[in-house]
């Protein structure tokens, strides 16, 4: 089933202990589409201006995502600079243009309001609103938010968090917007404000989810070397919801759980280059086989792919 994306589109300059890229190709639903172009059709909805290359725009065309929902506005291109330090934690931010991104009203083409699956990537809350008002009859709704939204607008992360059915957000977030200081707590808040599952991300140290009987644990994929953490959640996002899109299951906890899996395998190839750099020519295939040694090491061999 197709996946349709809300989110930032941008030109990225980053720093890390492995060295530097300028004006590559970055933004939330970026980094989301070309995971989860992998799994099923992309649907991609967001904003650039004129400056952005064409031939980006056509390469995301090449893979299998769909960008007529990606419209040229009158400014220059989202650009964010951020430099990581030594232990590769949070980037510090140096420079956000936001550019046409700023004045940024998701409209959905005609074709789009009927996807399936919706993924709302970070995005001011009152946008993500926007967007639940026009699409029909969903398969299920996820939805990412960040400490900014929830520091300034508690009340509309919670509006979005009831009119879903999954919820990612990191450890420190899932406490914020729960004023809770225990990671449970966090979740037994979160779930009580609408969403079925909430997914909470704990960097290298993995993900849990909350919603089935018992929380259930995945550490991260394991990597021999980091180069770029950017996108990573977008990207671990984009596994989890490309596998629950193409499953013929209905959302469960258990393909749920095996979702997560391919989440922490999706954000591996992330890390692993600048920018998009592994994302460009990624394959299920190559997603498969980086599974099979994942399920192995975590002795989660029922979970076939």
């Amino acid at each position: 089933m197709a996946l349709l994306v809300v989110g930032s589109v941008a030109l990225d300059t980053v720093t890390t202990p492995a060295g530097k890229v300028e004006e590559t190709l970055g933004g939330s639903a970026i980094y989301f589409s070309l995971g989860a172009g992998c799994f099923d059709v992309v649907r991609i909805v967001g904003v650039v201006g004129p400056d952005f290359p064409v031939s980006e725009k056509r390469f995301l065309a090449e893979r299998r995502i769909d960008v007529r929902g990606l419209t040229t506005g009158q400014g220059p291109t989202f650009r964010w600079e951020g430099v990581y330090g030594p232990n590769f934690g949070d980037a510090r931010t140096i420079r956000t243009e936001l550019g046409v991104f700023a004045s940024f009203e998701p409209k959905l083409p005609e074709d789009y309001v009927n996807t399936p699956c919706i993924f709302l990537a970070n995005i001011d809350p009152v946008l993500q609103l926007q967007v639940l008002q026009q699409v029909r009859n969903p398969r299920w709704i996820a939805v990412d938010t960040m400490n900014l939204w929830i520091d300034q607008q508690r009340d509309k992360v919670l509006e979005v968090f009831s009119k879903v059915d999954i919820v990612f957000v990191n450890a420190t977030e899932s406490m914020q917007i729960s004023r809770k200081s225990n990671l449970f707590d966090a979740a037994r808040f979160i779930i009580s404000s609408g969403p079925r599952y909430a997914v909470i991300k704990m960097g290298a140290a993995g993900a849990v989810i909350f919603g089935g009987n018992e929380p259930f644990v995945l550490p991260a994929y394991p990597l021999k070397k980091v180069i770029d953490p950017t996108g990573a959640g977008d990207t671990f996002a984009s596994g989890m919801l490309g596998y629950l899109a193409g499953s013929d299951s209905d959302l469960n906890f258990e393909s749920m759980k095996k979702g997560l899996a391919y989440g922490s395998v999706n954000a591996s190839y992330a890390c692993s280059g600048f920018g998009v750099e592994k994302l460009r020519e990624l394959t299920r295939d190559d997603i498969d086989s980086r599974m099979e040694y994942y399920l192995s090491t975590n002795q989660l061999g029922e979970y076939k792919i």
